[in-house]
Protein backbone atom coordinates (compact mmCIF):
# COMPACT_ATOMS: atom_id res chain seq x y z
CA UNK A 1 0.00 0.00 0.00
CA UNK A 2 0.98 3.86 -0.48
CA UNK A 3 1.49 6.27 1.92
CA UNK A 4 -2.06 8.19 0.61
CA UNK A 5 -3.45 4.88 1.05
CA UNK A 6 -2.25 3.97 4.87
CA UNK A 7 -3.12 7.62 5.17
CA UNK A 8 -6.57 7.41 3.91
CA UNK A 9 -6.96 4.09 6.06
CA UNK A 10 -5.86 5.96 9.03
CA UNK A 11 -8.59 8.56 8.58
CA UNK A 12 -11.48 6.30 7.95
CA UNK A 13 -10.38 4.04 11.33
CA UNK A 14 -10.31 7.60 13.17
CA UNK A 15 -13.21 8.43 11.69
CA UNK A 16 -14.86 5.22 12.86
CA UNK A 17 -13.65 5.86 16.44
CA UNK A 18 -14.95 9.26 16.64
CA UNK A 19 -18.55 8.13 15.36
CA UNK A 20 -18.34 5.19 17.98
CA UNK A 21 -17.82 7.71 20.76
CA UNK A 22 -20.52 10.05 19.81
CA UNK A 23 -23.20 7.24 18.85
CA UNK A 24 -25.31 8.61 21.71
CA UNK A 25 -26.07 11.74 19.85
CA UNK A 26 -25.90 9.98 16.57
CA UNK A 27 -28.99 8.08 17.86
CA UNK A 28 -30.58 10.87 19.64
CA UNK A 29 -30.49 12.30 15.97
CA UNK A 30 -31.78 9.33 14.59
CA UNK A 31 -34.32 9.77 17.11
CA UNK A 32 -35.81 13.22 15.90
CA UNK A 33 -35.47 11.81 11.87
CA UNK A 34 -38.14 9.31 12.91
CA UNK A 35 -40.09 11.88 14.59
CA UNK A 36 -39.93 14.30 11.96
CA UNK A 37 -40.84 11.79 9.05
CA UNK A 38 -43.95 10.67 11.44
CA UNK A 39 -45.24 13.79 12.27
CA UNK A 40 -44.75 15.07 8.18
CA UNK A 41 -46.69 11.84 7.37
CA UNK A 42 -49.33 12.37 9.72
CA UNK A 43 -49.52 16.09 8.86
CA UNK A 44 -50.60 15.12 5.17
CA UNK A 45 -53.91 14.24 6.11
CA UNK A 46 -54.66 18.12 6.63
CA UNK A 47 -52.65 18.58 3.41
CA UNK A 48 -55.47 16.46 1.63
CA UNK A 49 -58.46 18.68 2.77
CA UNK A 50 -56.77 22.19 1.37
CA UNK A 51 -54.67 23.27 4.39
CA UNK A 52 -50.63 24.32 3.40
CA UNK A 53 -48.09 22.42 4.58
CA UNK A 54 -47.25 24.83 7.51
CA UNK A 55 -50.43 25.25 9.01
CA UNK A 56 -50.82 21.20 8.79
CA UNK A 57 -47.78 20.96 10.83
CA UNK A 58 -48.94 23.04 13.19
CA UNK A 59 -52.35 21.10 13.45
CA UNK A 60 -50.32 18.01 13.85
CA UNK A 61 -48.05 19.16 16.29
CA UNK A 62 -50.61 20.49 18.86
CA UNK A 63 -52.68 16.98 18.28
CA UNK A 64 -49.83 14.71 18.86
CA UNK A 65 -49.21 16.89 21.86
CA UNK A 66 -53.04 17.15 23.13
CA UNK A 67 -52.85 13.11 22.23
CA UNK A 68 -49.75 12.46 24.86
CA UNK A 69 -51.22 14.65 27.35
CA UNK A 70 -54.28 12.86 27.44
CA UNK A 71 -52.52 8.94 26.86
CA UNK A 72 -50.67 10.31 30.38
CA UNK A 73 -53.58 11.55 32.00
CA UNK A 74 -55.56 8.09 31.06
CA UNK A 75 -52.62 5.48 32.10
CA UNK A 76 -50.40 6.88 34.61
CA UNK A 77 -52.87 7.98 37.71
CA UNK A 78 -55.23 5.22 37.77
CA UNK A 79 -52.11 2.92 37.33
CA UNK A 80 -50.40 4.60 39.99
CA UNK A 81 -53.39 4.62 41.96
CA UNK A 82 -53.91 0.66 41.64
CA UNK A 83 -50.23 -0.11 42.44
CA UNK A 84 -50.74 2.13 45.87
CA UNK A 85 -53.70 0.07 47.15
CA UNK A 86 -51.52 -3.39 46.17
CA UNK A 87 -48.91 -1.98 48.04
CA UNK A 88 -50.70 -0.81 50.93
CA UNK A 89 -53.34 -3.32 51.23
CA UNK A 90 -51.79 -6.41 49.60
CA UNK A 91 -48.30 -6.48 50.66
CA UNK A 92 -49.07 -5.55 54.34
CA UNK A 93 -51.51 -8.94 54.38
CA UNK A 94 -48.23 -10.63 52.69
CA UNK A 95 -46.28 -9.77 55.38
CA UNK A 96 -48.52 -11.03 58.03
CA UNK A 97 -49.02 -14.12 56.12
CA UNK A 98 -45.06 -14.69 56.17
CA UNK A 99 -45.00 -14.08 59.60
CA UNK A 100 -47.60 -16.76 60.70
CA UNK A 101 -45.27 -19.04 58.57
CA UNK A 102 -42.33 -18.25 60.15
CA UNK A 103 -43.34 -18.53 63.46
CA UNK A 104 -45.17 -21.73 62.80
CA UNK A 105 -41.59 -22.78 61.22
CA UNK A 106 -40.18 -21.61 64.61
CA UNK A 107 -42.10 -23.90 66.62
CA UNK A 108 -41.92 -27.24 64.45
CA UNK A 109 -37.95 -26.90 64.68
CA UNK A 110 -36.32 -29.77 67.70
CA UNK A 111 -35.90 -27.81 70.96
CA UNK A 112 -32.10 -28.42 71.03
CA UNK A 113 -31.47 -26.08 68.41
CA UNK A 114 -29.63 -23.14 69.30
CA UNK A 115 -30.90 -19.75 68.06
CA UNK A 116 -28.75 -16.84 67.81
CA UNK A 117 -29.36 -14.20 70.23
CA UNK A 118 -31.14 -11.00 69.71
CA UNK A 119 -27.86 -9.75 69.70
CA UNK A 120 -26.05 -11.51 67.16
CA UNK A 121 -28.60 -11.02 65.07
CA UNK A 122 -28.41 -7.25 65.59
CA UNK A 123 -24.27 -7.23 64.88
CA UNK A 124 -24.78 -9.24 61.79
CA UNK A 125 -27.30 -7.16 60.58
CA UNK A 126 -25.66 -3.74 60.55
CA UNK A 127 -23.07 -3.96 58.22
CA UNK A 128 -25.97 -5.39 55.71
CA UNK A 129 -28.20 -2.26 56.35
CA UNK A 130 -25.60 0.57 56.59
CA UNK A 131 -24.43 -1.03 52.95
CA UNK A 132 -28.05 -1.04 51.88
CA UNK A 133 -28.80 2.73 53.04
CA UNK A 134 -25.53 3.65 50.76
CA UNK A 135 -26.90 1.69 48.06
CA UNK A 136 -30.37 3.68 48.09
CA UNK A 137 -28.79 6.65 48.66
CA UNK A 138 -26.53 6.14 45.38
CA UNK A 139 -29.78 4.76 43.84
CA UNK A 140 -31.36 8.65 44.27
CA UNK A 141 -28.03 10.06 43.78
CA UNK A 142 -28.66 8.33 39.78
CA UNK A 143 -31.54 8.53 39.41
CA UNK A 144 -31.86 12.23 39.71
CA UNK A 145 -28.95 13.00 37.59
CA UNK A 146 -30.58 10.55 34.49
CA UNK A 147 -33.79 12.81 35.08
CA UNK A 148 -32.33 15.89 34.17
CA UNK A 149 -30.33 13.69 31.26
CA UNK A 150 -33.00 12.94 29.99
CA UNK A 151 -34.88 15.83 29.88
CA UNK A 152 -32.26 17.65 28.42
CA UNK A 153 -32.22 14.88 25.78
CA UNK A 154 -36.05 15.43 25.27
CA UNK A 155 -35.64 18.87 24.65
CA UNK A 156 -32.64 18.37 22.35
CA UNK A 157 -34.72 15.79 20.13
CA UNK A 158 -38.00 18.03 20.28
CA UNK A 159 -35.53 21.12 18.97
CA UNK A 160 -33.81 19.15 16.47
CA UNK A 161 -37.01 17.67 15.40
CA UNK A 162 -38.32 21.39 14.65
CA UNK A 163 -35.89 22.37 12.73
CA UNK A 164 -35.73 19.38 10.52
CA UNK A 165 -39.58 19.80 9.50
CA UNK A 166 -38.97 23.99 8.82
CA UNK A 167 -36.18 23.27 6.46
CA UNK A 168 -35.64 19.16 5.45
CA UNK A 169 -34.00 20.25 2.03
CA UNK A 170 -31.46 22.06 3.64
CA UNK A 171 -30.61 19.49 5.62
CA UNK A 172 -30.50 16.80 2.72
CA UNK A 173 -28.29 18.23 0.40
CA UNK A 174 -25.82 19.63 2.98
CA UNK A 175 -25.88 15.51 3.58
CA UNK A 176 -25.53 14.56 -0.13
CA UNK A 177 -22.58 17.27 -0.59
CA UNK A 178 -20.66 15.12 1.40
CA UNK A 179 -20.33 12.21 -0.90
CA UNK A 180 -18.30 12.58 -4.37
CA UNK A 181 -20.46 14.10 -7.25
CA UNK A 182 -20.58 11.01 -9.23
CA UNK A 183 -22.13 9.14 -6.26
CA UNK A 184 -24.78 11.89 -5.16
CA UNK A 185 -27.42 10.41 -7.47
CA UNK A 186 -27.65 6.99 -5.99
CA UNK A 187 -27.58 8.35 -2.65
CA UNK A 188 -30.51 10.61 -3.65
CA UNK A 189 -32.25 7.24 -4.57
CA UNK A 190 -30.90 5.49 -1.40
CA UNK A 191 -32.42 8.28 0.35
CA UNK A 192 -36.06 8.04 -1.12
CA UNK A 193 -35.99 4.79 -0.18
CA UNK A 194 -34.65 4.81 3.53
CA UNK A 195 -37.51 7.12 3.69
CA UNK A 196 -40.15 5.25 2.37
CA UNK A 197 -38.90 2.16 4.57
CA UNK A 198 -38.98 4.63 7.93
CA UNK A 199 -42.91 5.74 6.32
CA UNK A 200 -43.80 1.75 5.78
CA UNK A 201 -42.82 1.23 9.28
CA UNK A 202 -44.92 3.83 11.35
CA UNK A 203 -47.92 2.74 9.75
CA UNK A 204 -47.39 -0.67 10.22
CA UNK A 205 -46.75 -0.30 13.52
CA UNK A 206 -49.41 2.19 13.98
CA UNK A 207 -52.29 -0.17 12.92
CA UNK A 208 -50.97 -3.14 14.58
CA UNK A 209 -50.39 -0.80 17.86
CA UNK A 210 -54.51 -0.03 17.25
CA UNK A 211 -55.50 -3.36 16.95
CA UNK A 212 -53.54 -4.52 19.92
CA UNK A 213 -54.87 -1.48 22.00
CA UNK A 214 -58.56 -2.18 20.54
CA UNK A 215 -58.44 -6.12 21.41
CA UNK A 216 -56.69 -5.87 24.50
CA UNK A 217 -59.19 -3.03 26.09
CA UNK A 218 -62.32 -5.91 24.83
CA UNK A 219 -60.40 -8.59 26.85
CA UNK A 220 -60.06 -6.82 29.68
CA UNK A 221 -63.28 -5.38 30.09
CA UNK A 222 -65.36 -8.79 29.54
CA UNK A 223 -62.86 -10.20 32.05
CA UNK A 224 -63.90 -7.38 34.38
CA UNK A 225 -60.38 -6.05 35.40
CA UNK A 226 -60.14 -2.73 36.63
CA UNK A 227 -58.78 0.22 34.55
CA UNK A 228 -59.04 -1.67 30.92
CA UNK A 229 -59.32 1.73 29.19
CA UNK A 230 -55.56 2.85 31.10
CA UNK A 231 -53.52 -0.96 30.56
CA UNK A 232 -54.92 -0.99 26.83
CA UNK A 233 -53.26 2.29 25.62
CA UNK A 234 -50.51 0.66 27.92
CA UNK A 235 -50.37 -2.47 25.53
CA UNK A 236 -50.44 -0.35 22.73
CA UNK A 237 -47.66 1.77 23.48
CA UNK A 238 -45.54 -1.14 24.49
CA UNK A 239 -46.09 -2.73 21.31
CA UNK A 240 -43.81 -0.50 19.84
CA UNK A 241 -40.98 -2.46 20.82
CA UNK A 242 -41.92 -6.37 19.21
CA UNK A 243 -40.69 -9.48 20.70
CA UNK A 244 -40.21 -7.45 24.19
CA UNK A 245 -42.86 -5.06 24.57
CA UNK A 246 -45.88 -7.25 24.72
CA UNK A 247 -44.60 -9.08 27.69
CA UNK A 248 -43.85 -5.73 29.50
CA UNK A 249 -47.11 -4.21 28.87
CA UNK A 250 -48.72 -7.61 30.85
CA UNK A 251 -47.04 -6.63 34.00
CA UNK A 252 -49.54 -3.46 34.85
CA UNK A 253 -52.90 -5.99 34.15
CA UNK A 254 -51.37 -8.85 36.16
CA UNK A 255 -51.22 -6.66 39.23
CA UNK A 256 -54.24 -4.75 38.74
CA UNK A 257 -55.96 -7.92 38.38
CA UNK A 258 -54.38 -9.20 41.36
CA UNK A 259 -56.34 -6.96 43.54
CA UNK A 260 -59.45 -7.58 42.40
CA UNK A 261 -59.30 -12.01 41.94
CA UNK A 262 -55.96 -13.96 41.74
CA UNK A 263 -57.83 -16.41 39.20
CA UNK A 264 -57.98 -12.80 36.81
CA UNK A 265 -54.46 -12.31 36.79
CA UNK A 266 -53.90 -15.70 35.21
CA UNK A 267 -56.48 -14.85 32.83
CA UNK A 268 -55.12 -11.91 31.76
CA UNK A 269 -52.10 -13.71 31.12
CA UNK A 270 -53.83 -15.97 29.11
CA UNK A 271 -55.34 -13.18 27.04
CA UNK A 272 -52.28 -11.59 26.39
CA UNK A 273 -50.48 -14.52 24.94
CA UNK A 274 -53.48 -15.16 22.96
CA UNK A 275 -53.41 -11.68 21.82
CA UNK A 276 -49.58 -11.59 20.51
CA UNK A 277 -50.09 -14.83 18.72
CA UNK A 278 -52.48 -13.57 16.62
CA UNK A 279 -50.53 -9.90 16.22
CA UNK A 280 -47.14 -12.07 15.42
CA UNK A 281 -49.22 -14.81 13.00
CA UNK A 282 -51.71 -12.67 11.77
CA UNK A 283 -51.57 -8.61 11.63
CA UNK A 284 -48.09 -8.47 11.46
CA UNK A 285 -47.04 -10.72 8.32
CA UNK A 286 -50.31 -9.31 6.34
CA UNK A 287 -49.66 -5.31 7.32
CA UNK A 288 -45.93 -5.30 7.70
CA UNK A 289 -45.34 -7.16 4.28
CA UNK A 290 -46.89 -4.75 2.56
CA UNK A 291 -45.22 -1.61 4.25
CA UNK A 292 -41.55 -3.22 5.09
CA UNK A 293 -39.77 -6.05 4.87
CA UNK A 294 -37.55 -7.86 8.09
CA UNK A 295 -36.58 -10.96 9.01
CA UNK A 296 -37.83 -11.83 12.51
CA UNK A 297 -34.49 -13.31 13.70
CA UNK A 298 -32.92 -9.99 12.44
CA UNK A 299 -35.33 -8.08 14.44
CA UNK A 300 -34.76 -9.70 17.34
CA UNK A 301 -31.13 -9.43 16.87
CA UNK A 302 -31.30 -5.62 16.09
CA UNK A 303 -33.30 -5.02 19.19
CA UNK A 304 -30.91 -6.78 21.39
CA UNK A 305 -28.05 -5.30 19.77
CA UNK A 306 -29.21 -1.44 20.65
CA UNK A 307 -30.34 -2.21 23.81
CA UNK A 308 -26.63 -3.57 24.97
CA UNK A 309 -25.06 -0.29 23.26
CA UNK A 310 -28.06 2.26 22.81
CA UNK A 311 -29.88 1.78 26.35
CA UNK A 312 -33.59 1.83 26.21
CA UNK A 313 -34.14 4.70 23.93
CA UNK A 314 -32.12 1.75 21.29
CA UNK A 315 -34.34 -0.47 22.38
CA UNK A 316 -37.46 1.60 21.02
CA UNK A 317 -35.56 2.21 17.85
CA UNK A 318 -34.06 -0.99 16.93
CA UNK A 319 -36.77 -1.43 14.08
CA UNK A 320 -36.63 1.67 11.98
CA UNK A 321 -32.56 1.78 12.26
CA UNK A 322 -32.47 -2.23 11.00
CA UNK A 323 -34.91 -0.91 8.50
CA UNK A 324 -32.47 1.90 7.13
CA UNK A 325 -29.39 -0.49 7.85
CA UNK A 326 -30.95 -2.97 5.22
CA UNK A 327 -31.79 -0.45 2.85
CA UNK A 328 -27.70 0.93 2.99
CA UNK A 329 -26.76 -2.89 2.64
CA UNK A 330 -28.67 -3.57 -0.48
CA UNK A 331 -28.33 -0.36 -2.00
CA UNK A 332 -24.32 0.07 -1.35
CA UNK A 333 -22.65 -3.26 -0.31
CA UNK A 334 -24.85 -5.42 -2.55
CA UNK A 335 -25.84 -3.54 -5.66
CA UNK A 336 -22.80 -1.15 -5.99
CA UNK A 337 -20.03 -3.00 -4.41
CA UNK A 338 -20.86 -7.47 -4.28
CA UNK A 339 -22.75 -7.76 -7.64
CA UNK A 340 -20.25 -5.97 -9.86
CA UNK A 341 -17.44 -7.65 -8.57
CA UNK A 342 -16.39 -9.57 -11.26
CA UNK A 343 -12.78 -9.94 -11.12
CA UNK A 344 -9.76 -8.22 -9.67
CA UNK A 345 -10.12 -5.07 -12.31
CA UNK A 346 -14.15 -5.30 -12.50
CA UNK A 347 -15.22 -1.80 -12.34
CA UNK A 348 -18.72 -0.20 -10.33
CA UNK A 349 -21.21 -0.74 -12.98
CA UNK A 350 -22.19 3.30 -14.40
CA UNK A 351 -24.56 5.26 -13.17
CA UNK A 352 -27.97 5.91 -14.82
CA UNK A 353 -28.74 9.67 -15.49
CA UNK A 354 -30.66 10.85 -13.30
CA UNK A 355 -32.24 8.53 -10.61
CA UNK A 356 -29.07 6.95 -9.80
CA UNK A 357 -29.71 3.72 -10.69
CA UNK A 358 -27.00 1.21 -11.74
CA UNK A 359 -27.24 0.93 -15.49
CA UNK A 360 -28.36 -2.50 -15.21
CA UNK A 361 -31.28 -1.51 -13.48
CA UNK A 362 -31.97 1.23 -15.17
CA UNK A 363 -35.40 -0.34 -16.17
CA UNK A 364 -36.58 -0.44 -12.70
CA UNK A 365 -38.68 2.56 -11.84
CA UNK A 366 -37.30 4.95 -9.74
CA UNK A 367 -38.88 5.21 -5.89
CA UNK A 368 -40.60 8.67 -5.72
CA UNK A 369 -41.00 11.09 -2.48
CA UNK A 370 -44.99 11.05 -1.44
CA UNK A 371 -44.22 14.95 -1.35
CA UNK A 372 -42.27 18.08 -2.40
CA UNK A 373 -41.08 18.12 1.43
CA UNK A 374 -40.14 14.79 2.10
CA UNK A 375 -37.86 14.96 5.00
CA UNK A 376 -34.99 12.85 3.68
CA UNK A 377 -34.91 13.93 0.15
CA UNK A 378 -32.92 16.35 -1.28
Amino acid sequence: MTFAQWLGLAALLGLLVLLWQIRQILLLVFAAIVLAVALDTLAQIPQRYGFRRGPSLLITGLTVLVGAILVGLIVVPPLADQLRRLFTDGVPAGIVQAQRLFESLILSLPTDIELPTLRELANSLVPQATELVRQVRDFFSESFTAFFATLLNLLFVIILTILLLVDPQAYSRAFVSVFPAFYRPRVRYILKRCELALRGWLVGILFTSSLVMLLSGIGLWILGVPLSLANAVLAGLFNFIPNIGPTLSVVAPMLVALTDAPWKSLAVLGLYVLIQQLESSVFTPIVMSRQVSLLPALTLVAQVTSAFFFGVLGLFLAVPLAAILQVWIQEVLIRDVLDPWQGSRARPLPLAKGDGIPASQEKRKPLQPENENAILLP
